[in-house]
């Protein structure tokens, strides 16, 4: 699959490599949240471009944000913690006397060198998902490479913070093809 993958495409991979070796975090694997946050940092493609058409240029921050929330929360979404917070549990509360009795980050598993592995970065089931979809999606939209737009539409299509935080900011599937596609399903934007 990955010969099929774009120059801007590897570049996100590699991208979200680099966010999880340099997080120091305890666990070693790519989440889509890494993904994402790759995916931000590009400039000059396919994907950065229905971004920035999108008006998700000025408010990137403002997503990095809510993912770090999102993960402080244990990788919650926020509709996870509505619906716990209807069966009376308080998921703010259950984090603050977390990071209390064990240190802030404690349930994003910010613990510098506790790893359990000491070896290489792998993929976590949901990046794996991820690099699935965003090949069913270029097939669907008869695509013959995966680019970075391929990545950022399978990232609103899985359930999960991406797709949250991405909806909450106004980027969409649907927004995302009507920008990269137009109406007519052609490739339009890059």
């Amino acid at each position: 699959m990955f010969e099929r993958f774009t120059k801007d495409a590897r570049d996100v991979v590699k991208g979200a490599y680099a966010y999880v070796e340099g997080s120091g975090e305890g666990g070693r694997c790519v989440e889509p949240e890494h993904l994402l946050l790759a995916l931000l940092d590009r400039e000059g493609s396919r994907g950065s471009f229905a971004l920035v058409a999108l008006g998700l240029d000025e408010r990137r921050e403002s997503v990095r944000k809510a993912l770090g929330e999102a993960r402080r929360r244990a990788g919650l979404t926020q509709a996870e913690t509505d619906a716990l917070a209807g069966l009376g549990i308080d998921v703010e509360e259950i984090v603050a006397r977390v990071e209390e009795a064990h240190g802030v980050g404690a349930l994003a598993g910010d613990r510098k060198g506790k790893g359990r592995w000491s070896g290489r970065v792998s993929f976590g089931r949901g990046a794996k998902e991820v690099l699935e979809r965003s090949l069913r999606v270029a097939l669907a939209q008869r695509d013959r490479h995966i680019g970075d737009e391929h990545l950022l539409l399978a990232l609103t299509l899985r359930p999960g913070v991406p797709a949250e935080v991405l909806a909450d900011h106004g980027v969409t599937y649907e927004s995302l093809v009507r920008v990269l596609y137009g109406s007519g399903g052609e490739a339009k934007a890059g």
